[in-house]
């Protein structure tokens, strides 16, 4: 997975400082002192050396890049959470000012469920990895043939890249298990046409291809070691899967406890959907425990792929959350409800660990939703699953600040404010990395 990649390629980093003695580190850190007191005139008297070093380290830049185009698959996903970001409301704050809420609640990752060019603007630069969604209503067109997916990228992606970090296409939404049986035949076809017209671009490497799925893909998920894809289904999702296998994308799931709970509220204890204190359940063939229902979900997505084939494909969830209002039979639906599961599921995944079944993958989930939309359809819950107001507070608290707006001015000047320092800090950090670099190189003459 991702994190294994950073992490092998922090051993190297690590071990290449290593090499050097303690005199060595010593001399090297003398160097960059020296560097940051004098600044150009020190360049000037290293010159001559550097020039020496200079075609070496473009040498080595070359030659990672090589491998890691061979070697690494792209991810989508930087850390363990991300937001899912709607729109269907007529109140909600201009992209900018949702690029700058991203920024101050350092959430990095989002989705949305179009490739709006205002949203795809505002995001460039931001550095914040943001999958795009093609949706349900083109998928006909794009399966036709790859110069319809040639057409849609090039409009959509294209354009915007790379300054702004469209990481991947979301092609479709829950379209396996839905109702529409037509893009069921249609939704292997218009993948791969994406993907082909990807390829053609050179962008396979830096936008990543997949398709959520709602729980409905499943004939049975209770206990986890049991799920199986449902058979009609299965004709379908067998073949995705091997394209999604050689393509090396993992596997999107929509899992909602909410959802299971406001289902069979007499039979479910609420705690366990919260990640609240529980005997919580055993899996008896696997004779694994679960202290929450969310793990089981995404370990019941695990013991799918494996009994289709799969067994090394990874599970991210692609939607969850909980409503924060209700109607009056949907159980669970309130505010301490939905401040108590966001919460503990951000401490969840903040422990960068994996679940039970699958230790070794890293659970991750986008959160539904950034919002509150105020114009979709649907029970009261629909338009409630929002971790921030229109106006940017916060819903309720979970750990995040929000952006609390007073007057026009004083908002203006708050977003410039964090907008510059993000920029300054991220120029910081690249201006530092360069002179640890030089040194290091240095050093080791």
């Amino acid at each position: 997975g991702l994190m294994a990649c950073l992490k092998n390629k922090n051993c190297i980093v690590i071990q290449r400082v290593y090499l050097f003695d303690i005199f060595e580190l010593q001399k090297g850190w003398a160097i960059l002192t020296s560097f940051l007191q004098m600044e150009c005139t020190f360049l000037d008297h290293l010159s001559t050396r550097i020039m020496g070093f200079y075609s070496f380290f473009l040498w080595l830049l070359l030659l990672f890049s090589v491998i890691s185009s061979n070697v690494f698959t792209v991810y989508a996903f930087k850390g363990t959470y991300g937001v899912n970001y709607g729109k269907i409301a007529d109140n909600l704050p201009s992209p900018r000012s949702v690029v700058t809420l991203l920024k101050a609640a350092k959430i990095k990752n989002t989705r949305i469920y179009d490739a709006d060019h205002e949203v795809l603007k505002a995001f460039k630069g931001s550095g914040i990895g943001i999958i795009v969604g093609l949706g349900n209503e083109y998928l006909k067109e794009i399966a036709v043939g790859e110069d319809r997916a040639m057409n849609w990228i090039k409009e959509n992606v294209q354009p915007f890249l790379p300054g702004t970090n469209i990481a991947g296409i979301a092609v479709g939404n829950e379209i396996l298990g839905g109702d529409d049986h037509e893009l069921w035949e249609v939704l292997l076809p218009a993948v791969k046409n994406v993907y082909d017209a990807l390829r053609r671009l050179g962008l396979t490497k830096v936008v990543e291809v997949s398709s959520p799925h709602s729980e409905a893909v499943f004939t049975n998920s209770f206990p986890p070691s049991s799920c199986v894809f449902r058979e009609d289904v299965s004709i379908y999702m067998k073949p995705l899967l091997q394209f999604f296998s050689q393509i090396g994308s993992p596997f999107y799931i929509n899992a909602y406890p909410f959802l299971a709970y406001k289902s069979d509220p007499e039979h479910i204890d609420i705690n366990y959907a919260l990640f609240k204190s529980n005997k919580g359940i055993l899996d008896a063939k696997t004779n694994l425990h679960y202290d929450n229902m969310f793990e089981a979900q995404v370990d019941a997505a695990y013991a799918a792929l494996e009994k289709a084939g799969f067994p090394k494909m990874e599970v991210i969830v692609s939607e969850t959350g909980w409503a924060s209002r209700g109607d009056d039979n949907e159980a669970g639906a309130s505010l301490e409800n939905a401040r108590t599961y966001n919460r503990n599921l951000r401490k969840r995944l903040a422990k960068k660990k994996g679940t039970p079944y699958r230790p070794k993958f890293v659970a991750k989930a986008y959160i539904f939703a950034l919002f509150n939309e105020n114009l979709k359809p649907g029970p009261t819950s629909e338009r409630n699953f929002g971790l921030f107001k229109p106006d940017g507070s916060i819903s309720y608290d979970i750990g995040f600040t929000g952006l609390k707006e007073s007057t026009g001015v004083s908002s203006f000047i708050h977003f410039k404010v964090i907008g510059a320092y993000g920029w300054l800090g991220s120029s910081s950090a690249l201006l530092l990395t360069t002179c640890i670099t030089l040194v290091l190189l240095i050093s080791a003459s």
